[in-house]
């Protein structure tokens, strides 16, 4: 399941439901856990555990409770596990869904890059099976309603959704449909860049190294 929702000003994020159900499940889990550690636990095992639920909590929120593709007037965000891509909607080459949604873009120095997000991805059999469905329900519906359920597999429909959004918020320059007169422009342009995210690195870094400190004073004593 995806998670597609608009806010006061004019965004448009996805994120996976599943995957943020799972993360805030196991936070819980943990939560009740270090309760209990902390009423009980004394003892340099009980730290450990302690350190190695909160480093779950870490993977948690890297995993499931970040990633997410946003949409908003300035320009797309895919936010990764570890990093986060950035692309001004003038930067914007093509937006696809297939297997997992894709932003072709100009990069620094007028490069062609192309970055994929975290969230929504899919197998090949996960997503001929969402074609399958899609296909299904396309023939109870009148012909022009069936065509477009035809592709409305979730990396599709986020895909179409961004790309709407794009044509509306580029610059006329970007919509003339020449790809190379778009390249010429690109220098002195807005473009777009792929940047480590400090706090979702923090998140796995520091309790990673809590849990090795922990582990190390059990070993000595």
């Amino acid at each position: 399941m995806i998670e597609a929702m608009t806010t006061g000003s004019p965004q448009l994020r996805f994120r996976s439901t599943a995957a943020r159900v799972g993360a805030w499940a196991w936070v819980a889990f943990a939560a009740l856990n270090l309760v209990d550690i902390v009423w009980r636990g004394r003892t340099l095992t009980a730290l450990v555990m302690a350190m190695v639920l909160i480093f779950g909590c870490g993977v948690a929120y890297v995993l499931g409770l970040r990633p997410a593709i946003v949409g908003d007037e300035s320009g797309l965000t895919f936010r990764n596990p570890l990093r986060d891509v950035r692309v001004p909607w003038g930067a914007v080459r093509k937006i696809e869904g297939t297997d997992s949604v894709k932003v072709h873009y100009v990069g620094a120095g007028g490069t062609e890059l192309v970055s994929r997000a975290w969230t929504l991805q899919s197998s090949p059999r996960a997503q001929a099976r969402a074609q399958a469905r899609a296909e299904r329900d396309a023939r109870k519906l009148p012909a022009g309603a069936a065509e477009a359920l035809r592709t409305r597999t979730p990396t599709a429909y986020a895909a179409q959704q961004l790309t709407e959004m794009a044509d509306r918020h580029r610059p006329k320059a970007g919509r003339s449909g020449n790809p190379g007169k778009a390249a010429q422009q690109a220098d002195g342009k807005p473009t777009g860049a792929v940047t480590w995210s400090v706090p979702a690195v923090a998140a796995l870094a520091v309790p990673a190294a809590a849990v090795i400190v922990a582990l190390l004073a059990a070993m000595i004593t």
